[in-house]
């Protein structure tokens, strides 16, 4: 009896557990089965005695042990001191960690052991432990030292920056100065990351003045013309503007003023914005593009505006036989030439729609304006136009068939408008080279110019196994035969 209650008291004075801390490498769950299994062993020497269930015990204020108030206070005051204990050690923690709850079990460590015998309804320390209400108390794991520096905020410039480039989420407020926000972008222009050298460079957009950005970013030409990508991008021009004046690149901030016609949508107002737009501070070669541009647009509003008059009254056959499908409003200047070749081919001169007018306003080149009307003419299919388009007369007066293009190209787009094989092979023969001429000829079965390109080379066994791929009994087989019964020409092969 004295043995045992000298061992339990010895038990009540020694502890071997010591207040949680986040340094502490343990883990808490093990010291709680840890002390599961010393009140085990606690309650197996009590138990031992039967005659100590006899006794009443008391507690050092008197109060009999596994009492109600007894209860209370062990609970309350264990709970304080646990809660001041863990509340200065999160204090110096770190501040992600959200605080344990401060509620805690109505039921002391003695009354669980001691108590049972006496108050049937309270739990074992197991039946606690295993307990849905209880399992709420249980200190969550902390996580290891080694993430803890994924929130740290002491990085230096060059680690940012490498934290950057790998994808971590890095805050850039820490920085400051001005030396320290320097530093930060040469770093990052040092790692060759455009991405990251986006980001730093809209960091200190926001947080520095234009006129200290624009004279830092001087010095930095990678950065600098990062930046000015980034601004055409996002399309913030008036910030575009001011850099490109505070680096007196006049020609840069005219073109990007005269990018603007492009985000205005009602024509005159475009046409205005044009006008206004030929005085700005380009090069001799912008400055006539931009009159050019402003030329057409004005013709075409004058263009657009006829046709639609001619269309909705029903006066020109050419538009009630071929409806336009789109305006011709801030259309190019090919497509222009097109819409003129096609509908106001033969108008004179001195108009505005006339083609020769747009050709000679325009400057544009003869290969240009050929190709352009060819394709219009093939595609209506006035092949007199065509053969007109390609036929010139000296001083003599004789007549006779040029190309700028070469007559193969003009034979392709003949072909792709359908033209009729006696069409095709007129303008075959003009062709010069004569593999060119030949495979051409094969290709789209022009037969007589194949007959009569063989003839001309003498080439009698060429000729003899092209005979096999016309049609039998056609005037092309006569005219085979014909070539190859033909005495005086003396044969090659």
């Amino acid at each position: 009896m004295s043995r045992a209650r000298a061992d339990e008291e010895e038990y009540w004075h020694s502890s071997k557990f010591r207040a949680f801390t986040f340094d502490d490498e343990d883990d808490e769950l093990s010291q709680l089965k840890e002390s599961k299994r010393a009140v085990n062993s606690l309650r197996d020497i009590v138990d031992d005695d039967d005659d100590d269930d006899d006794l009443e015990r008391v507690s050092w204020s008197g109060e009999p042990v596994g009492s109600i108030s007894w209860s209370i206070k062990e609970t309350a005051s264990s709970s304080t001191s646990s809660l001041e204990g863990r509340d200065s050690s999160l204090q110096k923690g770190s501040s992600s960690y959200a605080a344990f709850p401060k509620q805690v079990s109505s039921y002391s460590l003695s009354s669980l052991f001691k108590g049972r015998n006496k108050l049937p309804s309270f739990q074992s320390l197991s039946d606690a432990l295993s307990d849905t209400g209880v399992k709420n108390y249980t200190p969550e794991l902390r996580r290891p030292k080694a993430e803890y520096k994924d929130y740290s905020s002491d990085w230096s410039p060059k680690d940012t920056v490498r934290r950057m480039q790998r994808g971590k989420v890095c805050s850039l407020e820490r920085f400051r100065s001005l030396q320290d926000k320097l530093v930060l972008l040469d770093e990052a222009v040092a790692g060759h990351d455009g991405n990251v050298i986006t980001a730093v460079l809209i960091f200190l957009k926001r947080t520095l003045r234009r006129e200290i950005l624009f004279r830092e970013l001087e010095v930095r030409q990678v950065a600098l013309c990062h930046l000015i990508h980034f601004l055409k991008e996002t399309g913030e021009q008036k910030l575009l503007l001011d850099l490109l004046r505070f680096l007196d690149r006049t020609e840069e901030v005219a073109l990007s003023q005269y990018r603007e016609h492009l985000n205005i949508q009602d024509v005159e107002k475009r046409r205005e914005f044009l006008k206004g737009c030929i005085g700005l501070p380009f090069s001799a070669e912008d400055t006539s593009h931009i009159q050019d541009h402003y030329t057409l647009l004005e013709r075409q509003i004058i263009i657009e505006a006829n046709d639609r008059h001619l269309e909705t009254a029903g006066q020109s056959e050419i538009f009630r036989k071929y409806p336009r499908k789109a305006s011709i409003l801030n259309m190019p200047l090919v497509t222009t030439l097109f819409y003129s070749c096609f509908y106001h081919y033969t108008e004179a001169e001195g108009t505005f729609s006339s083609p020769t007018n747009l050709k000679k306003t325009f400057k544009i080149p003869d290969k240009q304006y050929v190709l352009t009307a060819l394709a219009a003419r093939a595609k209506l299919r006035a092949w007199d136009d065509v053969d007109a388009l390609f036929t010139t007369k000296n001083w003599l007066g004789y007549t006779k068939k040029k190309a700028p293009i070469g007559f193969h190209r003009v034979v392709e787009i003949l072909q792709r408008n359908n033209a009729p094989v006696q069409v095709l092979q007129e303008y075959v023969r003009l062709v010069e080279d004569v593999e060119t001429r030949l495979n051409l000829a094969t290709k789209y079965k022009c037969h007589d110019v194949v007959i009569e390109t063989y003839r001309d080379l003498k080439d009698r066994i060429q000729l003899t196994a092209y005979k096999c791929k016309v049609e039998r009994g056609s005037a092309e087989e006569d005219k085979i035969n014909s070539i190859l019964n033909n005495m005086q020409i003396r044969w090659k092969n």
